[in-house]
């Protein structure tokens, strides 16, 4: 592969204003994790007065001391429930991958700072991704159980569908049956429904005095049976461990419980074989830095999508697949941390398509396709290149900056909507582990097709500048109107600009990720070592199948 001839100029005036929008935005975005990441001072103080921790508290006492915890869904239920009080930081549950005792491993931790870790509907959808992804990648989990159960006042968002509370405990059963270990520790309450998860777990352990499990606490025993019993005699840990037998340790504090988690992860046993081809990696030729002032600083400016890819890849070496055809898609192979990736991506501006000549012979004019909009052939090289992949079994990097697929008559006339479904067909039955970054807009079927969260992407993530929805405000507020015919010009303005505040709203990567439609808001210069992260947990299941895809329209 050769190094990527770079032609970004760091120098001249519109790179710096562009590194300048993007660090703007970044620290927009430090300013909101902070607010997340800082708890309540008196709260805090008062649980470690109980001898207690916080969620995140106790996965920094747990994973190596050298080692960082990547977080997934920090944002989740941002500004969702402005009417509880203090709102539901993160959901009131901390979920991500950690290092412990030299390994991989997924953690979920309740949040006694947030409603002393009771669970809304976001709650669920966070956990059941933190547990999607551990059996996508066969990693141990730890569950750090300290939670009132459901948010009784909203149970009808939590309780009774597919997605919701009871799903957590169908996939303690699935993952016990595909061999990952579940290791339990109860910190604090678990109640009701919530008792399940520990009881279905590998192994369980509670911390004495403050931990305590039962189907019903003091009060609804009282009222169903009339019976008078404290939390401890109840379901305390003294009498889970010594007369019940539902756990199996117990400690004196939470440091013998962090203690306890690092050695019973290290005694796990797995030595898979490396399915990816790895060599040994190299940092990127040109600066990664600099990949803060390729993006435009306006929504619609357009940039050079390979010069984002040769500020990722090592050594910054890249080898394009079919150059010079489908031209607003580039395809080509590269290597992230040594790693073999095939990398699919949205081009950033307009680019020529060469035209046969007429039926008589005489020469056409270059035809100009919008760079981020999927053609009839972008599609169908797309399509090629993710076979190539899974044939060769090499993951995916799908880099969204994508509008749609082409409409209009030719569009249609040349079959878009068949070779759009080709390229979707073989992407979501592809084996090999897909990663999705969102670097500007991610619309309509183009989201679909460049792997969004419907097509279960390893890890997906957004850059502060990402946009997702069905079109732009702008397309959206259009078309809107069109068939209000009934409106005055001064109706219709005043609506459009409702439409357009909407969609602005609607579109933010805050919004996306508060509803844990991506995993992370990241800073661009982040993207690599992410990505390496993801498939180096990724390498850990190597029973990728066999990729098939039914039938094809051609």
């Amino acid at each position: 592969m050769k190094i990527y001839p770079s032609s970004l100029d760091t120098k001249s005036p519109a790179f710096k204003q562009r590194r300048n929008r993007m660090l703007t935005l970044l620290s927009e975005l430090n300013v909101r994790r902070k607010a997340i990441l800082t708890p309540n001072a008196k709260a805090l103080e008062k649980l470690h007065s109980r001898n207690k921790f916080s969620a995140r508290e106790r996965i920094q006492a747990t994973i190596d001391s050298d080692t960082a915890f990547y977080e997934t869904g920090l944002f989740a239920a941002d500004k969702m429930y402005p009417d509880i009080p203090g709102g539901y930081p993160a959901a009131g549950s901390i979920t991500g991958v950690g290092t412990v005792s030299g390994k991989k491993v997924m953690i979920m931790a309740n949040e006694p700072l947030v409603k002393s870790g009771a669970w809304v509907g976001i709650t669920c959808k966070k956990n059941l991704r933190a547990q999607e992804i551990a059996m996508e990648n066969r990693l141990p989990i730890i569950y750090m159980v300290d939670s009132a159960g459901v948010f009784l006042d909203r149970q009808a968002e939590v309780f009774p569908d597919k997605e919701h509370f009871g799903r957590i405990f169908r996939n303690n059963a699935v993952m016990a049956a595909m061999g990952i270990p579940q290791i339990s520790c109860v910190f604090g309450f678990c109640v009701a429904g919530g008792a399940y998860l520990p009881g279905m777990s590998s192994e369980l352990a509670m911390v004495n005095q403050n931990a305590c499990m039962f189907l019903a606490g003091p009060f609804l025993v009282k009222s169903a049976l009339g019976q008078d019993v404290d939390i401890q005699t109840l379901g305390g840990a003294e009498m889970h461990n010594a007369v019940s037998g539902v756990a199996d340790y117990i400690f004196r504090d939470e440091q013998e419980a962090f203690t306890w988690i690092r050695d019973q992860v290290s005694m796990i046993g797995y030595s898979p074989k490396m399915v990816f081809d790895r060599i040994e990696p190299r940092e990127p030729y040109y600066n990664p830095e600099e990949i803060l002032g390729v993006l435009p600083d306006q929504p619609t400016g357009v940039y050079e999508m390979r010069e984002i890819i040769a500020r990722m890849a090592d050594d910054s070496r890249f080898e394009e697949f079919k150059p010079e055809f489908g031209k607003t898609l580039v395809t080509g192979f590269a290597r992230l941390g040594g790693y073999a990736v095939g990398i699919v991506a949205n081009q950033g501006k307009p680019v020529k398509k060469v035209m046969p000549p007429d039926p008589y012979g005489k020469p056409r004019p270059p035809q100009i396709q919008i760079g981020n909009v999927i053609y009839s052939d972008s599609a169908n090289k797309a399509t090629h290149f993710i076979m190539l992949c899974n044939e060769r079994k090499i993951p995916l990097i799908f880099l969204h900056d994508v509008t749609g697929f082409m409409v209009g008559r030719q569009a249609e006339s040349e079959g878009i909507i068949q070779d759009g479904a080709q390229f979707v067909n073989v992407q979501a039955n592809s084996i090999v582990p897909k990663f999705s970054v969102v670097i500007r807009n991610s619309y309509g079927a183009g989201n679909y097709a460049m792997c969004g969260k419907a097509y279960d992407p390893r890890l997906i993530f957004a850059w502060p500048t990402a946009r997702i929805a069905v079109m732009d405000g702008g397309n959206a507020a259009d078309t809107i109107l069109l068939t209000k015919k009934d409106l005055s010009e001064e109706e219709k303005a005043k609506r459009k600009q409702e439409i357009l505040a909407k969609y602005e709203e609607e579109t933010s990567p805050y919004f996306s990720a508060a509803r844990l439609v991506v995993d992370e808001i990241i800073d661009p210069r982040q993207t690599r070592d992410l990505l390496i992260r993801g498939i180096e947990m990724a390498a850990r299941n190597p029973n990728l199948g066999e990729f098939k895809t039914g039938v094809i329209r051609m």
